[in-house]
Parts: structure tokens; C-alpha cells; sequence
């Protein structure tokens, strides 16, 4: 395992509602990292095919219009959109944490799906409690999503937005010994002005201490808004426009001191924000503060993680017992239903 290499994370405004469009401007973004040497690449908070902004923004009846559209641009598992990305990531020899809309039956997901550079994939993982209005358009993941995984460049794990301000969920992967994070933002602008906790000051300054408490690498990945999606969002509604203006990307790459590293583009422009790391850094943070090792006191304070799938649908046979706990198909479950008949 190499300690030594580069990571990059993407700024960009998403193809709003379009998801084809949002795929090859991903594969692109695939290729200038891994020519720019990165041996992982991060994109933002549900990139594909965007954040919805509009549940911030109008009366739900005024946001109908974008439901139908939203649910037909998600990302379902083993679609033509996902054999894209895995097709890049194998064809670039690099590691892709993709954030996007996932779509499971009739529900969506904030997903992150880590593709390994052979174009395997390494998980698929649900955020695990939307924030705020985004529970109006996402169901939840499960304590199987806050996982570390062994890679060839080191133990990844990633986790969404406001999950860096869940203590317990980030207590769980740092006990895992995380050593490269993948933080997926949305664009840090949204009610500029009147909300600071939503604004890039806090947010990024969550990445930076889950990268001093987690003794690890964080790769900030953090989109923006465009003129044209503001267009569709804002209708040339001046109130919404000011709730949601142009910009917005604050992408960084923080090391396990804290340090912001790599280089470093305007919150308005698109791009790779692109730095260095070295793995070794991450022992000499760890002698000074190890929260889930020598640092802790688990005779005080402790951590319960159920890291089993929660499914709506479990299936089972008489005699074979427990066939499956993941998410079944119809059809899957009407062969489950079938066999039991016959018995």
C-alpha cells in the first residue's frame, strides 16, 4: 500500500434534472483527476443529478413540479448511469466516492456509491438521517452504512453533509480506523446572509475537526449553484434568488492536523480541488489524540453500534430459513411466497 498519493474533490454545479448530461460531465471529471494523478476522486452531496434545492425554497404545493422530474433522474443501482461510473472509474484506474440520488422502488436515498479503481464496487451507503426538509424527499440508511472499508490505498469510509455534526455517527468510524474520509457537501450559499449554520464557515469547519478527531484525511467535496440552475429553482422570483444565489462551492482537502491543504479555487468556480497526502501523518496525530483509542474512557462513555441492514422485508423458506435481509424484489418475493405455497 502506497502512503503517498494524490486525492481529488469535485466543485461543480450538477446537471440539474439531468441525469445523462450529469453522467458524462462525471466521467470527464473522472478522467482530468486521474490524469491529474488522484488516486481517489470525491464528488459532492447527491451530484447526480443535483441537490434539490427547491424543498428550501416554496410551499410544497409549489415544489410538485419538481418531484416527478427528481425521482426520474435518481440513480438506481445496476443502471446504465452506474455501469458508466464504474466504467470510468476502472478505465482511469481510480478510486470514485460519487454522491447521488439513489432510487430503490418507489423511494430515493442520499447515497454515496465507492467504486474501486478496478471498477468493482466497494459499497453503496445511504446517509443515515436526512436533515431537516430533505426527509420530505429521503428515507433513511441503516447502522450497515457507517463502515471503514480496506482499500488499496488505505481504510475509506464516507458519510454526507450534517452527518459530520452527529457525534455518535462520527465516534463510529473513527473507532474503525478511518484514514481517508469522503465528505459529500451540497453548496454551502443556500440562505446566504440568514442562516450561518448553513453557510461554509460552520460546515467547513466541520470537515476540519472531523479531520483532528478522526486523526484522518478529509477530501471536501462541495458543489455550487449555476446560473442556469438558479434559473430553474428561482423562476426570476428576486426572494428566491437571495435564498439561493449563484456560487456556493467551498471545496478543501483537510489534513489530520487541521491544515486545509492542496490547491485552492473560488467559491464560483468549477473545478478539482486537488492536494498530496501522506499516510503517515496520520501516526503523528494519533500519539497526541486517539478519541476512540488511548484518548477515550470507555469506562465513563461508550459507543452501542447495530451495524445490521434494517429491511422492510425480510425473506424466509421453511427449511432453508433466513433467504435474504437486503432489499427484495417483487419478484423475488413472489418466488419466496410461491415456494412456501408448494411446501
Amino acid at each position: 500500500m502506497s502512503k503517498q498519493f494524490t486525492v481529488a474533490a469535485v466543485q461543480a454545479a450538477p446537471s440539474f434534472l439531468d441525469i445523462d448530461t450529469g453522467v458524462t460531465r462525471a466521467v470527464k471529471y473522472i478522467e482530468e483527476a486521474a490524469a491529474a494523478g488522484a488516486k481517489l476522486v470525491v464528488f459532492p452531496e447527491t451530484w447526480l443529478p443535483g441537490y434539490p434545492n427547491h424543498i428550501w425554497l416554496g410551499a410544497v404545493a409549489w415544489q410538485m413540479q419538481f418531484v416527478g422530474r427528481y425521482f426520474e433522474n435518481s440513480v438506481e443501482a445496476g443502471s446504465d448511469q452506474d455501469k458508466a461510473i464504474a466504467q470510468a472509474a476502472k478505465d482511469n484506474k481510480i478510486q470514485v466516492s460519487m454522491g447521488l440520488s439513489e432510487r430503490a422502488g418507489g423511494s430515493l436515498y442520499i447515497a454515496q456509491w465507492h467504486y474501486g479503481d478496478d471498477g468493482e464496487l466497494i459499497t453503496r451507503r445511504r446517509k443515515l438521517k436526512p436533515t431537516h426538509v430533505e426527509r420530505t424527499v429521503f428515507g433513511e440508511g441503516d447502522g450497515s452504512d457507517l463502515k471503514v472499508y480496506d482499500t488499496p490505498i488505505g481504510r475509506v469510509g464516507q458519510l454526507s453533509c450534517w452527518e459530520h455534526l452527529q457525534p455518535l455517527s462520527k465516534y463510529a468510524m473513527y473507532s474503525q480506523n478511518e484514514q481517508i474520509h469522503c465528505a459529500a457537501w451540497p453548496n454551502l450559499a443556500l440562505y446566504e446572509g440568514g442562516a450561518y449554520a448553513l453557510g461554509h464557515q460552520v460546515n467547513n469547519g466541520a470537515s476540519m475537526l472531523y479531520a483532528v478527531e478522526g486523526g484522518c484525511f478529509v477530501v471536501a467535496a462541495c458543489a455550487l449553484v449555476s446560473k442556469e440552475q438558479q434559473e430553474i429553482l428561482c423562476e426570476g422570483d428576486p426572494m428566491k434568488e437571495a435564498l439561493c444565489p449563484v456560487g456556493g462551492g467551498y471545496t478543501k482537502i483537510y489534513a489530520p492536523d487541521g491544515q486545509s491543504i492542496g490547491t485552492e479555487i473560488a467559491h464560483t468556480e468549477e473545478g478539482l480541488v486537488v492536494a498530496d497526502i501522506d499516510l503517515n501523518m496520520i501516526g503523528y496525530a494519533k500519539a497526541a489524540a486517539d478519541p476512540a483509542g488511548h484518548y477515550s474512557r470507555p469506562d465513563v462513555t461508550r459507543l452501542m453500534l447495530n451495524n445490521k441492514p434494517q429491511r422492510p422485508v425480510m425473506a424466509f423458506d421453511q427449511t432453508a430459513g433466513l433467504v435474504s435481509d437486503a432489499d427484495i424484489s417483487s419478484a423475488a418475493a413472489e418466488e419466496a411466497v410461491t415456494a412456501e405455497a408448494a411446501e
